[in-house]
């Protein structure tokens, strides 16, 4: 049975864009724009080769201002003619003539000595200054910075210890930073600065309250909301139980309520609150660690990023155990000479400031200086590095498993109808690949993608069908060309022509409409990022491809069924810096060397992304080569 695009991409099925043809003209409906809008600037002109736009000399423009036409296929050409000598993945004299004088090009093009790298390793001082610092360092430029943490307890009337608040109390503390210029963040912005150095509004702080009190339900969520600030709230399970006895606590009920609003992060305080840490056995301190972590995810149903060690106490032993439950991060507190979130030990060490501090750091947060060279970064605009090897992994994490491949330079094929991994790879200089972007099921030989579609093996530029894109915006866009990769989101007002992808990355080669965000900008994506896309929370096998921290493209597959969230925190730990969903479920397909990784027999699909070993073409910007032979990208 062929299910609806809209169970698989949250969207309507589209008709057809329709190619009509008087004589030797032709011309598309269904376009988002007018085909002259498409073709960019320039006259239009019929000639034999069908409907074209004239170069309009005055305004010269790297691949718009240039000849296009419409080939066989539905779409615009998307590369200079041949009669231009600037034509960006024009094949190289000798791969032509071996395709065309050897029988058995496919496999024997990628032998040759002139088939060498074309460039050269980036200088890991370059990645390390544009991309994150290893995972758990702080960066250099956050170190500059001075973002204070406010920790607070209790908030009820009237107070019972010297650092219990009054509600009255609380609100002044919020009144106070809102008037004097603070901007409250999240701890995702905090861990993403620390990571990255990139730069926080002028005036940062983070409020975080610790151990569950009935107060912060009654008291503190209705005046984060009043004021729209939001707060990290620590809490351990063993307290809302009642198995912990104690002052006032929180119930699930509430804290569900809590965990709902988006200006709330509910984070791991043990189970029990121990006095220290340091001092359990090794079976203790899992428990305490990993069991909170686990019993939180499971009453509130979102993930546990954030822990807070009772009391401030960890040592390496306990922050190992932090890391090892699969925490991004932790936080401290000390008695004397507190200081600002950079000039904490590591991510699993993050200082914080006693809520008596407030008036005193006031005149002081600052949120750092931009990243050099470059206004406040997301991480996916760093190097990249496209010449190293392409390898195979596979993990095991949190009892999942899955296979990245790594390395190379990454490119999509978009063939002519459906097929499996294998068949499109043969007779490629693709080592490893994985099926791509969405596709209409409407036909079961049809090759037509959900939103636009410029591929290096086509050479042309498809445009998405105009009634079903605009249910696309916000959707990553995935932009490749000869050096760096773009994951943008998605505009169905700019980014359905070719010039429209050309404005937002020159130089563009490849470009598609991805499903979601599982990593962005270094930080795993949380449930609410996944808006209305079908079964997101369903478990099932899933494909997806990125750019890790260390600038390669990777593409890989789970193994075992997964939920999206939950593979956006693998892939977080596996190193991805960036990383978007592809197809999944029956589609999900991974290929290395010519061999299927999945064991089963996937859906047949119409495009991959694939990763090009420095040593299999010869530094051309498109370093895609294909076998002139091989039935899935020949045009029908």
């Amino acid at each position: 049975m062929v299910k609806r695009v809209k169970e698989r991409f949250g969207i309507k099925p589209g008709s057809m864009k329709i190619l009509v043809a008087f004589g030797s003209g032709a011309f598309l409906l269904g376009a988002a724009v007018p085909l002259a809008a498409a073709l960019g600037t320039g006259s239009l002109r019929i000639g034999n080769a069908g409907w074209a736009a004239s170069p309009a000399a005055e305004q010269p423009q790297a691949l718009t201002a240039r000849l296009f036409t419409l080939s066989d296929a539905p779409g615009l050409d998307a590369f200079p003619t041949v009669m231009s000598s600037e034509r960006l993945c024009r094949r190289p004299v000798e791969l032509t003539a071996a395709i065309e004088n050897s029988a058995a090009a496919g496999s024997q093009l990628f032998q040759g000595a002139g088939l060498g790298a074309g460039s050269a390793v980036l200088g890991t001082a370059a990645i390390a200054q544009l991309a994150a610092a290893p995972w758990p360092s702080i960066h250099p430029q956050a170190a500059e910075a001075r973002v204070p943490i406010l920790m607070y307890h209790d908030v009820l009337e009237p107070p019972e210890v010297f650092f219990d608040l009054t509600p009255t109390d609380f609100e002044n503390h919020l009144q106070t930073i809102l008037d004097n210029g603070l901007t409250p963040i999240s701890p995702d912005q905090l861990v993403q600065h620390l990571r990255t150095g990139a730069a926080l509004p002028e005036k940062p702080v983070l409020i975080t309250l610790d151990d569950g009190y009935v107060g912060h339900y009654e008291h503190v969520f209705p005046l984060l909301q009043k004021y729209q600030v939001p707060a990290t709230f620590f809490v351990f399970p063993g307290k809302v139980d009642g198995e912990v006895a104690g002052r006032s606590t929180l119930t699930w009920e509430q804290l569900k309520i809590m965990a709902a609003d988006p200006l709330v992060t509910i984070a791991s305080h043990s189970v029990t609150h121990p006095e220290d840490l340091r001092a359990l056995s090794d079976d203790e301190l899992i428990y305490e660690v990993v069991e909170s972590k686990r019993r939180l995810e499971s009453e509130l149903g979102i993930p546990m990023r954030y822990f807070s060690y009772p009391t401030g106490h960890y040592d390496e032993r306990v922050a190992q155990v932090v890391a090892d439950a699969g925490y991004l991060a932790a936080f401290t507190m000390r008695q004397q000479n507190e200081q600002f979130a950079g000039a904490s030990e590591s991510l699993l060490a993050i200082e914080r400031f006693g809520q008596s501090s407030l008036d005193s750091l006031i005149d002081v947060a600052w949120g750092g200086p931009p990243a050099t060279g470059m206004a406040p970064v997301a991480i996916a605009h760093s190097e990249f590095n496209f010449a190293t090897p392409v390898e195979l992994q596979k993990l095991n994490l949190d009892g999942q498993s899955l296979s990245l491949i790594s390395g190379g330079h990454p490119v999509t094929i978009h063939a002519n109808s459906r097929y499996q991994l294998p068949d499109m790879l043969a007779g490629s200089n693709i080592t490893g690949a994985v099926d791509g972007g969405f596709f209409s099921l409407k036909y079961l030989d049809s090759n037509v993608m959900i939103g636009p579609v410029l591929s290096q093996s086509t050479k042309q530029f498809v445009p998405g069908y105009a009634g079903e894109i605009p249910k696309l915006n916000s959707r990553p866009l995935v932009l490749m060309a000869p050096h760096r990769v773009l994951f943008v989101p998605f505009d169905a007002d700019r980014h359905n022509t070719l010039a429209g992808l050309v404005r937002e990355l020159p130089g563009v080669t490849d470009a598609f409409v991805a499903a979601a965000w599982l990593v962005k900008d270094g930080l795993p994506q949380p449930a609410s990022s996944f808006g209305t896309l079908f079964d997101y929370d369903a478990r099932r096998h899933r494909a997806f491809w990125g750019v890790n921290t260390a600038g390669q493209p990777v593409v890989g597959a789970t193994h075992t069924m997964v939920d999206s969230v939950e593979l956006g925190e693998l892939l977080y730990q596996a190193g991805l810096r960036d990383a978007v969903m592809l197809d999944s479920g029956a589609s999900t397909s991974l290929a290395y060397q010519g061999d299927s990784l999945v064991g089963y027999v996937p859906r047949p699909v119409p495009h991959l992304v694939g990763l090009v070993p420095p040593e299999a073409h010869n530094g051309s910007p498109c370093p895609l080569m294909l076998d002139a032979e091989n039935p899935t990208t020949r045009k029908r």
